[in-house]
């Protein structure tokens, strides 16, 4: 019997180019068009959901009442490679490669209507006779599925010229002798050779890829002595004029489109030049072909595969691992599992979800990958033959499940986490639960899973001669602490060895009293103060984050700190850590409000602007953005906000504090995320009217303010309940060792994440979709040492540390079973490197000296200021005009590189 809605299949319309057609998983599960099943595909919104188990199409269906589906299934063809067959060409440039999907599979599809059957859908084959239907069939099959969409198709490195490529100058021209390009100037070394493009020098390179490639940094000491940046690779010269290129003040490879004419003043033809070395691309594709984190056991067996609930590996989707360490550990957690992973519940919002598409929706793609991690559904041995003996007898890992349409939405708008480069473990983690609580504001019925990581931290700051004091509670999901370095010997290669160090050590120091600089609203003057912070609360899961790095010559170098936990895992929080808030026998510093409702503005400042014929209220809003204090940043405001809508719109009579709106939670966050306190962003954005730009400038115009009374204002308007605090104050708090994700490698673009964590038989390692049990020796190794070490510049290790507290009662006393995790990450990123370092580092600075970052676009231009800002660290993204010189109060000290991962 034939369909009798068939009529009805002509009038759909096609899938628009940038319309995602998700045809390759389920949006609600990750049952996929591999599968027996396969995946329905809805023919007017192009949702993709399965008809199997869970069977989310028929939901879909019944809540759209969109009734045609396309069955998709997929089969893999077979593949033959016989022993002439041609290899594949050798890689030459760092490059994710697209691959045909229709080369590797055969699909199978077939027309479904709900309408004839609500429950399964009914095939209608004989749709596919009408031309129109099979075009319609034809551009859903052709269409980019979503998980391609969502990610780089072919993705490559981009070098870029910069200035000093650009404006290179000579200041030794003449051709070179063939004998002094034979070695290096200052040794013996003949390959690993640079050539100073200013003035001809030869030196040897750092030495990299665990000494393959030899040098003994002559080349960089030329730099440092004479301040030439730029320099080429002998060897790697082609005669298409191609080479690697290296920019030492930019700390970067670089291009130049003048290599030719910059080579021929030394009397270099690039046109018979012969490439005799492999370039810095190639060795490093050759040794990411190479890298893989090691699954073996100290006595070299590999490692057992386990499966099960709880045991699921996530494919990495390109440089996704971050993702995947992050996601295997939060998902281990009872709080996320309960929120999450309930069969009940994810049927309900599945039928009341308020986004059309599933893949529009924070909370059905949490529930998705809960399901995947959890439900232990997906966890089962990848079912590839084995192609030779060595496979045979090879571990046979999982296949992995595929999380593209979580990382596409969760990284949605977001300038780091929508790419497909390496990122921050720790950063991600962060992002991560301010996307949920953002989400979880549409559900006020469910529970926050976000809250397990909150706690408060008081600070107390007392004025050393009124003797008064004031309190100030900030809600925390990290507790980011230094680690003291104290050099004990050097290795054998003169490597400077350090005293390892207790991390509850590392914990006391963040208690320990500060002195600092202080003007008193009491006293009315500058002064000395002390300042101390301790625990308001503590949290259920603690994620601490130790800092191992010092500022050699203002260069923040990572240093490798072995840190040391208890011999039982274990760490104790007695009542010595927690604050006690204002005491009765203590007297509070008042607070100060406006001393005005209307600004006064500098007179000489007005004067000089309103001579330049600017319009008085202009002048005023200029001054008022800027600091009210230098006529010349005024005027660049003034150049830069002419087009503003509400330029001569008068200033309100009540003062800024009174008149702004109350800052959004987002523009909070935002300049919390460039290092500045939530008092800061609250009261830069009250000044600025919620202008997110001028609240940057007002903060770096009055490094001194550290929000105090904005913060004060505001709290003794609507002072929180107590009860709004995170956390509990019971003590003792303890934490035991609960998982740990550690990062290995010279870089963030070759290095990868990998989660150890604890279940109730021991540990297992999380390393994409190969899920073992852990090597007991080397978790030992791990913890004890927190450091990893690689054959090619191994990177130092940032901590950090997960610490999660469960309730045992026993005979009406509270006790505690402690879960401490310890998370390793690379400190630095390749991109924003010093920006993030910096900012995470600047808690560690002494009163008035801080880093702050200013970051250029495309580019990352770290600068060492001494300024104000206290005990944090910012920095802005501007553009290449800005003169950080103009800052008042600032002196640049030097000149930062922006990665620690050099390149020749």
């Amino acid at each position: 019997m034939s369909c009798p809605h068939t009529s009805d299949l002509t009038r759909l319309s096609t899938p628009r180019l940038s319309q995602f057609v998700h045809r390759e998983e389920c949006t609600q599960c990750f049952d996929n068009q591999d599968g027996p099943q396969g995946v329905d595909v809805c023919l007017l919104c192009f949702n993709g959901a399965c008809t199997g188990e869970r069977n989310h199409m028929r939901i879909h269906t019944q809540k759209s009442g969109h009734r045609f589906t396309l069955n998709v299934k997929r089969r893999p063809k077979p593949t033959s490679k016989r022993n002439d067959e041609e290899p594949p060409a050798k890689m030459s440039k760092l490059a994710i490669v697209e691959e045909r999907e229709e080369d590797k599979y055969f699909h199978t599809t077939v027309v479904k209507c709900w309408s004839c059957d609500a429950e399964h859908g009914r095939d209608i084959p004989e749709a596919t006779n009408d031309p129109a239907i099979q075009s319609l069939v034809d551009q859903v099959m052709r269409s980019l599925f979503s998980a391609r969409q969502s990610e780089v198709k072919a993705w490559e490195e981009e070098l870029e010229a910069c200035e000093h490529t650009l404006l290179l100058q000579h200041t030794n021209v003449g051709a070179i002798a063939a004998s002094g390009l034979a070695h290096c100037n200052d040794c013996e070394l003949t390959s690993n050779l640079w050539l100073c493009l200013t003035c001809g020098s030869l030196g040897c390179g750092r030495q990299q890829y665990g000494g393959v490639t030899g040098g003994n940094g002559h080349g960089l000491k030329h730099f440092e002595e004479t301040k030439h940046p730029v320099c080429v690779k002998l060897g790697t010269i082609t005669p298409e004029g191609d080479a690697d290129i290296y920019c030492y003040s930019c700390n970067d490879s670089r291009l130049d489109p003048s290599l030719s004419d910059h080579l021929a003043a030394f009397g270099i033809n690039v046109k018979t030049a012969q490439k005799t070395e492999k370039s810095m691309t190639e060795m490093q594709i050759e040794h990411n072909l190479k890298y893989d984190f090691s699954l073996t056991s100290e006595d070299g067996k590999a490692l057992e595969p386990v499966f099960g609930p709880g045991l699921t590996g996530l494919s990495n989707l390109g440089n996704s691992c971050y993702m995947a360490s992050v996601l295997q550990t939060v998902f281990s957690l009872p709080a996320f599992r309960s929120r999450y992973f309930s069969a009940s519940c994810t049927i309900d919002h599945a039928v009341q979800c308020p986004e059309l598409l599933p893949a529009d929706c924070v909370e059905c793609q949490m529930r998705k990958v809960a399901d995947g991690l959890v439900s232990g559904r997906y966890s089962h041995p990848a079912h590839a033959p084995p192609s030779s003996q060595d496979a045979v007898n090879s571990p046979v890992f999982q296949e992995g499940l595929r999380p593209s349409g979580f990382k596409s939405l969760v990284g949605k708008g977001h300038e780091e986490f929508s790419t497909m480069k390496q990122q921050d473990s720790e950063e991600f983690l962060g992002h991560l639960l301010t996307v949920l609580r953002r989400d979880i504001q549409k559900y006020k019925d469910r529970e926050d899973p976000t809250g397990v990581f909150s706690y408060a931290m008081e600070q107390r700051l007392q004025c050393n001669v009124c003797s008064k004091v004031s309190y100030r509670t900030d809600t925390m999901d990290v507790l980011s602490v230094p680690v003291p370095a104290v050099e004990n010997s050097k290795d054998a290669d003169g490597k400077p060895l350090f005293e390892p160090v207790p991390l509850l050590a590392c914990i006391d120091s963040v208690s320990a009293p500060e002195a600092l600089e202080y003007s008193c609203p009491s006293c009315a003057k500058s002064v000395h103060a002390l300042k101390q912070t301790k625990f308001a609360t503590f949290p259920d899961i603690l994620v601490v984050h130790a800092k191992k790095f010092q500022l050699v010559n203002w260069v923040p170098t990572k240093l490798d700190i072995p840190l040391i936990l208890p011999d039982d895992d274990t760490l104790s929080f007695e009542a010595q850590y927690l604050g006690t808030g204002l005491q009765p026998d203590e007297a509070e510093l008042p607070n100060l409000a406006d001393a005005a409702a209307v600004p006064q503005f500098d007179v000489a400042a007005m004067a000089q602007l309103e001579g330049m014929g600017f319009p008085t209220i202009r002048c005023q809003k200029a001054l008022l953005a800027t600091g009210n204090s230098d006529a010349e940043a005024a005027m660049e405001w003034l150049f830069a906000h002419m087009e503003d809508p509400d330029i001569d719109t008068p200033i309100q009579s009540d003062g800024p504090s009174s008149s702004a709106p109350e800052p959004s939670a987002d523009q909070i966050l935002m300049l919390a995320d460039m290092g500045f306190t939530s008092a800061q962003a609250k009261k830069a954005l009250r000044e600025t009217s919620g202008n997110v730009e001028r609240a940057v400038e007002w903060l770096f115009n009055h490094p001194d303010d550290m929000g105090e009374d904005s913060d004060t204002n505001s709290s003794s308007a609507s002072a929180p309940a107590p009860s709004s605090i995170p956390g509990t104050k019971h003590v003792p708090a303890k934490y035991r060792l609960k998982a740990f994700i550690s990062h290995k490698g010279p870089s963030v673009h070759s290095g990868h994440y990998v989660a150890h964590i604890f279940t109730g038989d021991g540990w297992v390692l999380f390393n994409d979709e190969k899920v073992v049990k852990a090597d007991a020796e080397s978790v030992k190794d791990l913890k004890k040492l927190a450091y990893f070490h690689n054959n090619i510049i191994p990177d130092s290790h940032v901590h950090k540390t997960i610490l999660e507290r469960r309730p045992a009662g026993t005979e009406g006393e509270t006790s505690y079973k402690l879960n401490l995790g310890l998370f390793y990450q690379s400190a630095l990123q390749y991109d924003r490197c010093m920006a993030d370092f910096l900012v995470k580092a600047g808690v560690g600075f002494s009163a008035g000296v801080v880093l702050s970052v200013i970051l250029f676009k495309r580019r990352t231009w770290p600068i060492a200021l001494s300024t104000g800002f206290g005990a944090g660290a910012a920095y802005a993204d501007c553009d290449r005009s800005f003169n950080p010189a103009r800052i008042p109060g600032t002196r640049i000290i030097s000149q930062l590189p922006p990665s620690g991962a050099s390149k020749e």
